[in-house]
């Protein structure tokens, strides 16, 4: 296992403090605690392990120990509770640019927010990461975001089938080690400059478009499972909003959705 991280702080971002545990239940859980405790924003949490991780739909998330980047950031952002999107958007394209500025791996964007291999190789559609963002609002206003990411980087060759089939780690695609600790900060300092651009309109149409470049859904077969229904057809757009539209392969009109799980098919040429 490597050894703790010595990063403190990131210098020149909102990030000052940055702790590391050799293990947790959940760092979201563990932030969420400080933050109704009034910590600060910019307090990052890493664990080397975590015993109850939690992805999207309150599924469970698991990784050997050492293996991956599990990190959760306390952001206390200007926003209506709508707009707390841009958040988890912001984190998702740090992470991948963070991906290919460390390891040389240019992830896609799978919506609403994990990244997946999408270049067609050997690999394709498997997933790298998984992003969670939980919210403290009261009166109408957010007052903190907890946003927590789990990154899979140095996983060992010898996975569970149940995960070697869906899932992959930096390291498997770049064939190098990858350091965790510069990943962390790479992130890091690709957040807190989106995190900056978002508070202006025009910061906000940009994010939305990079998201759009950086998509693995658009153009793509999918299959939306929401609540009360389930809607197949082609992924045509994301809104200003972070919705999907999807043209439905039943009605061929226009779907919008806002909350669902994406299962991705073939690409449309």
């Amino acid at each position: 296992m490597e050894t703790p991280f010595e990063t403190p702080a990131v210098p020149g971002t909102r990030f000052a403090e940055i702790r590391w545990v050799a293990e947790t239940g959940s760092t979201n859980r563990d932030l969420l605690e400080l933050a109704s405790e009034g910590a600060n924003e910019g307090l990052v949490l890493v664990a080397d392990h975590q015993t109850a991780g939690r992805g999207r739909l309150d599924r469970k998330w698991s990784a050997p120990p050492g293996s991956s980047l599990l990190v959760s950031a306390l952001i206390r952002p200007s926003l209506d509770p709508s707009d707390v999107f841009l958040v988890t958007v912001a984190s998702a394209v740090a992470a991948a640019e963070a991906c290919e500025a460390v390891a040389g791996v240019r992830p896609g964007i799978k919506w609403p927010n994990d990244l997946v291999i999408a270049d067609g190789g050997p690999f394709e559609g498997r997933k790298l990461s998984g992003i969670l963002a939980e919210s403290i609002v009261g009166e109408g206003r957010v007052s903190a975001v907890v946003l927590g990411m789990g990154l899979n980087v140095n996983w060992p060759d010898d996975l569970p089938e149940e995960l070697a089939s869906i899932a992959v780690s930096l390291a498997q695609i770049a064939q190098i080690h990858v350091d965790r600790e510069e990943l962390l900060v790479a992130w890091l300092g690709c957040f807190d400059r989106w995190l900056t651009r978002i508070e202006t309109d025009a910061g906000r149409a940009e994010l939305m478009e990079v998201l759009r470049s950086r998509s693995a859904t658009l153009g793509r077969s999918v299959r939306v499972e929401m609540a009360d229904r389930i809607v197949t057809g082609v992924a045509q757009q994301i809104t200003g909003a972070g919705h999907l539209l999807v043209r439905s392969e039943e009605t061929g009109e226009l779907v919008e959705i806002t909350v669902g799980d994406v299962v991705h098919a073939t690409i449309q040429r």
